[in-house]
C-alpha cells in the first residue's frame, strides 16, 4: 500500500470523517421517521417506568424528570404494550437528546419526543401544551396488532340524565354513546361497532335505569391466543383477574360517575347480548299510599303466559309484526323503605322479551286498577285482541321509577377484581350517600310546610275524571297501521316511476 503523506493522511481522515457524518445525519432521519410512525400509533403506549428505567434524568413521583419532561403516569395507562418493549429502550434516550438541545436555547419553542410543544417559562421548567384533540376510538388499523377477545359487560347505569341507552337516538348523551367514549379514552376498542361485533341486551327508553344490563364486543387482551372465543368456563374466575386487563376497574376510571361495570365475562364469538339472553326482569317501584296492592297483584297474575301484548305497548309497526311475549313472573311486595308515613312497593315483571314501552303501558293500567278506577278483569278484555284490537287511549307510567333489574344467560360468570369491587362499592356508598342528604333536605322543607286537609301526601289531591278504558277513543290497529305503510310505499313508487314533466317551453 502506497504511504500518504502527512497532508493527505489528513485530507483522507477528513474524507472519512464526513462520510461517517453524512451517515449519522441519515440513520438520524429515518430514525425519526420510525419514532413518528411509532408516537402516531393511537393505540400504542410506553410506560413511564420504562422510560425512567432507561434514563439518566430522575423525577419526583409525579412524573416529572430533571430535564423538564412530563411524563404519561402507569396510573392512567390501561396497559403496556409488550411489543414496544425494545423501541422503549431507544425513545426514552432520544427524549432525553432533544430535551439537552433545546434546553440550550430558551427563545426557540420546544417539542417533546412525543410532537407536543414546549413554551419556555423558566430555566429548567417547562410547560406542556395541550395536544391537539384526537378522534375518539381506536385506530382501526392499529386494532389487529394488538391480541383480542370477546367478552361481555355487565353495566349499571342510572338514567335519570340520558336519552336511552341505544346512540340511535336523536338526542344526547346516551348511555351507549358515553361507554364507547370510555372505551376510546381506554384504548380497549375500535369505536366501529360492526368491527368489534357489538351486541346489547336491551334498550331502555329515556330516564330509565338499569343494574344488569349487558352488552358484547371485542375488547383488547393481555393473553395470547384467545380467539375470542374461549369460554368462561375455561379459566377460573381468579385467573381472569390475575392474567387480564382489569377491565371493570380501568373502565370505570373514565366512565360517568353514573355509568358503572359492575363485572365483566369471556365469551364465544357466536354469543349475542339480545338473542342470547334468556329472561329479562324489570323493577318499577311506587309509593303505595291508598293503592290496592292486592287487586294490582290479582291483575297482575293474569300476564303470566303467552298473550298478544299489542294492547300494552308502543306500536311499532315498521318493524315489529309479532306482539306475543311469554310473562314467567309476576309479583308485587314491599321494598321494606318508608318516609312520612308512606312506604315504597315495588312491581317485579321477568319474561322472555318485552315489547317497547311494556312494563310502563303495564304499570299505568295496574294504578288504574290499584285506585279502583278499573277492575282486575279489565286485563283480560286488553289481552283478547279479537274483543278488542285497537288500544284505548292511555298515558303510561312515568319512566324515572323503572329498573332493568337483570339479564339471565346460560352458563355466563361475570368476574370483578377484589380492587375494582371495593372502589365501586366505595363510590355507589358516597353517591347514596350523597341522594340521602338532598332527600332529608327536601323532607325538611316538606315537614316546615302545613298540608291541607291532614298530614299525608295524599290529602288534598283534586280527584281527576277517570273515563273507562273500554270507553276511550282508540288508537290504529296493527292491520290498520300496516295497510296505511303499504299504501305509502306504493304511492311514493307511483311518482317514482311516473314520468316527470318537461321544463321546456314550446
Amino acid at each position: 500500500m502506497e504511504k500518504l503523506d502527512g497532508h493527505d493522511l489528513i485530507h483522507d481522515l477528513q474524507s472519512r470523517l464526513q462520510s461517517l457524518h453524512n451517515r449519522v445525519a441519515e440513520l438520524e432521519l429515518e430514525n425519526a421517521k420510525l419514532l413518528s410512525r411509532i408516537v402516531n400509533c393511537r393505540c400504542n403506549k410506553i410506560e413511564d417506568k420504562v422510560i425512567r428505567k432507561n434514563t439518566t434524568a430522575k423525577g419526583d413521583d409525579t412524573g416529572q424528570s430533571s430535564c423538564g419532561f412530563s411524563f404519561i403516569s402507569s396510573d392512567n395507562l390501561v396497559e403496556d404494550n409488550r411489543q414496544l418493549s425494545v423501541v422503549g429502550d431507544v425513545l426514552p434516550s432520544i427524549l432525553v437528546q432533544e430535551s439537552s438541545k433545546n434546553e440550550r436555547d430558551e427563545n426557540v419553542c420546544q417539542k417533546d419526543g412525543f410532537g407536543n410543544g414546549l413554551h419556555h417559562e423558566k430555566p429548567g421548567q417547562y410547560k406542556k401544551e395541550k395536544s391537539r384533540e384526537r378522534m375518539p376510538g381506536c385506530n382501526l388499523r392499529t386494532m389487529h396488532h394488538h391480541a383480542k377477545r370477546y367478552v361481555a359487560l355487565k353495566i349499571m347505569y342510572f338514567g335519570q340524565r340520558f336519552y336511552g341507552f341505544a346512540s340511535e337516538a336523536q338526542m344526547d348523551p346516551t348511555i351507549e354513546s358515553e361507554i364507547f367514549k370510555a372505551l376510546a379514552k381506554a384504548r380497549l376498542s375500535a369505536s366501529d361497532k360492526a368491527e368489534v361485533q357489538y351486541s346489547r341486551c336491551g334498550r331502555t327508553d329515556k330516564g330509565v335505569s338499569s343494574i344488569g344490563q349487558v352488552i358484547s364486543l371485542f375488547l383488547r387482551s393481555n393473553l395470547k391466543d384467545t380467539n375470542g372465543n374461549l369460554n368462561c368456563k375455561d379459566i377460573a374466575p381468579k385467573e381472569l383477574c390475575d392474567e387480564e386487563i382489569d377491565y371493570v376497574k380501568v373502565l370505570n376510571r373514565v366512565l360517568p360517575k353514573d355509568i358503572q361495570v359492575i363485572g365483566w365475562c369471556p365469551v364465544p364469538i357466536d354469543f349475542h347480548a339480545r338473542f342470547s339472553c334468556m329472561s329479562r326482569e324489570y323493577k318499577y317501584l311506587f309509593w303505595k299510599g291508598n293503592l290496592d296492592t292486592s287487586a294490582m297483584e290479582l291483575a297482575g297474575k293474569k300476564f303470566v303466559g303467552e298473550h298478544d301484548f299489542r294492547n300494552f305497548c308502543k306500536m311499532d309497526a315498521v318493524n315489529v309484526h309479532n306482539y306475543r311475549r311469554k310473562i314467567t313472573l309476576f309479583e308485587i311486595s314491599s321494598c321494606n323503605k318508608r318516609s312520612s308515613g308512606e312506604e315504597i312497593w315495588a312491581v317485579i315483571i321477568k319474561g322472555s322479551a318485552f315489547l317497547w314501552h311494556q312494563v310502563r303501558c303495564i304499570v299505568a293500567v295496574l294504578f288504574m286498577i290499584g285506585e279502583g278506577l278499573e277492575s282486575p278483569s279489565v286485563i283480560d278484555a286488553l289481552l283478547d285482541i279479537n274483543r278488542t284490537p285497537r288500544k284505548p287511549q292511555y298515558i303510561m307510567a312515568s319512566e324515572l321509577p323503572l329498573i332493568l333489574q337483570s339479564c339471565e344467560f346460560e352458563g355466563l360468570n361475570f368476574v370483578c377484581s377484589s380492587d375494582a369491587g371495593q372502589a365501586l362499592h366505595e363510590h355507589l356508598k358516597r353517591e347514596f350517600q350523597t341522594f340521602m342528604l338532598q332527600a332529608t333536605i327536601f323532607q325538611e322543607a316538606l315537614s316546615s310546610l302545613p298540608i291541607p286537609g291532614g298530614s299525608t301526601l295524599q290529602d288534598g289531591k283534586k280527584k281527576r275524571v277517570h273515563v273507562p278504558l273500554m270507553s276511550r277513543p282508540t288508537e290504529p290497529s296493527y292491520e290498520e297501521r300496516r295497510a296505511k305503510l303499504n299504501m305509502n310505499a306504493n304511492s311514493r313508487s307511483s311518482m317514482a316511476s311516473s314520468p316527470k314533466p318537461s321544463n321546456e317551453v314550446s
